[in-house]
């Protein structure tokens, strides 16, 4: 039986860590081996867009960037409920069919089946985990789900108190940053520049070489790595 305290100990061993990729991605790591799902689909979430937005996943294949899916989570049932509840939730079979047959998230997880647990620091929702995969003979009861639900509370703590972000050392140039922060919060170009003051081919460059320091392959990869470093915050 998973206690109270074995949860504090494993999450507690994610404050040693030294930068936010290594936090984020150990707390996949516990997350698998703490609950019997097979996989783990790690998001953030902005309340002002209700925007869900990958970051990182770990399967048996491994650990991936996930940053290409964007989703207003207003559209998909069981997620919107987790954030608002602020507690994880579950749904299988007819259920589950019928919440996300018509969903685009049933073409990036193909499944009969999900469970979402939702990362909290206070009152407020920063991201979630989604899991379509399960060992076989798994039964998500009410017990599971609150350990669940904990988890995600533990996990948000470890991960408000520790990111920051360092003008001086950090990656890319501050217009290139804010550019990027702009990106995150679902801009477009025009807005950017409108707001920015400067013109769409300027923001573009910002785009283009920020991308390049990351060494990212495109805008969405871009922004992972940039909330994995810590750059950006989760929430």
């Amino acid at each position: 039986m998973l206690t109270v305290y074995t949860l504090q100990a494993r999450i507690g061993e994610l404050e040693a860590l030294s930068t936010q990729k290594e936090k984020l991605h150990e707390m996949l790591k516990a997350y698998l081996e703490l609950f019997p799902a097979l996989d783990s689909y790690l998001f953030r979430y902005s309340p002002i867009e209700y925007l869900g937005e990958g970051i990182v996943s770990l399967t048996s294949s491994g650990f991936a960037n996930i940053g290409g899916i964007r989703d207003d989570i207003r559209t998909l049932p069981l997620i919107y409920t987790a954030i608002l509840e602020r507690k994880a939730q579950y749904s299988e079979g007819e259920e589950y069919f019928v919440k996300y047959s018509s969903s685009k998230y049933s073409a990036h997880f193909p499944a009969n089946s999900s469970a979402v647990t939702p990362i909290c620091t206070g009152r407020a929702v920063i991201g979630y985990i989604c899991s379509t995969g399960f060992r076989k003979g798994t039964v998500l009861n009410d017990q599971v789900l609150d350990s669940l639900t904990l988890f995600g509370q533990l996990a948000g703590k470890v991960l408000d108190d520790s990111i920051t972000i360092d003008e001086e050392t950090a990656v890319l140039s501050k217009r290139e940053l804010e550019v990027m922060k702009r990106i995150a919060r679902g801009e477009a170009t025009k807005e950017m520049a409108d707001s920015m003051e400067i013109r769409e081919v300027t923001v573009k460059q910002y785009v283009k070489t920020a991308i390049k320091k990351l060494g990212a392959q495109n805008r969405a990869h871009a922004i992972a790595e940039l909330f994995q470093r810590g750059i950006l915050k989760v929430k």
